[in-house]
């Protein structure tokens, strides 16, 4: 079906297809659109089990080895310096390796935006760009792989600007029918960044401004 681009210099990259009807975004409720969306939604929802699997069993059992060798190296005698030695260089190995593996969960799906949603999650992925972001987002939760979509959408393009560049802004408004994400003062050539994201889930992106900066707008159906 033929759709205009936005308002303006608006171009539209990717086709949401038809706007879906209101429903439940509950976890156990399929996305609107037939089996495209769906397969993505369950793609999605894999990396949220796996993440969990990571964060909540062997993060914790990692953890847990580590008190258990910080116990054992305090009932080391003070002259058992080789064995002192060695305990601290299996806790310290046991902390990085809790580290990489938390840092895996992070890029599989992060458990901040598992936990407390989008608002929480891009205000700290902002935190960590080598330029000012101004974060606006819904505080209420969305499908699951809307706010995947949606969180890597964005962290993908604010990680893929120059650093010491301009000021960005990332507005999110959550409507019945749509989420719509802008983010402002960056290439518009990212758009088609924010596009691989959210895609599958029928994402619609449109630019504004340019060749150089200006606005992408990204609409992911969630009703």
């Amino acid at each position: 079906m033929a759709r205009e681009p936005a308002p303006g210099t608006g171009e539209v990259l990717a086709s949401a297809g038809p706007d879906p009807g209101p429903g439940d975004r509950s976890p156990e409720t399929p996305l609107p659109g037939g089996a495209p969306r769906r397969a993505e939604r369950e793609r999605w929802l894999r990396r949220l089990r796996l993440q969990r699997q990571l964060h909540d069993g062997a993060s914790l059992r990692i953890s847990a080895l580590a008190l258990q060798l910080g116990v054992f190296r305090s009932r080391v005698p003070d002259g058992e310096t080789d064995l002192r030695a060695s305990v601290d260089g299996l806790q310290d190995q046991l902390h990085a390796v809790l580290q990489e593996l938390r840092q895996v969960a992070r890029e599989i799906y992060p458990p901040l935006l598992d936990q407390a949603g989008l608002q929480a999650a891009l205000c700290e992925a902002a935190d960590g760009i080598e330029v000012p972001v101004a974060v606006t987002a819904p505080v209420g939760r969305l499908d699951p792989a809307v706010e995947g979509a949606a969180y890597f959408a964005v962290t993908d393009c604010l990680r893929a600007l120059e650093p010491g560049g301009p000021p960005a802004g990332v507005t999110l408004r959550a409507g019945r029918d749509v989420l719509r994400i802008v983010v402002d003062g960056v290439p518009v050539r990212l758009a088609s960044v924010m596009g691989d994201q959210v895609r599958g889930l029928g994402g619609e992106v449109t630019t504004e401004g340019g060749p150089g900066t200006g606005s992408i707008t990204v609409s992911i159906p969630c009703g």
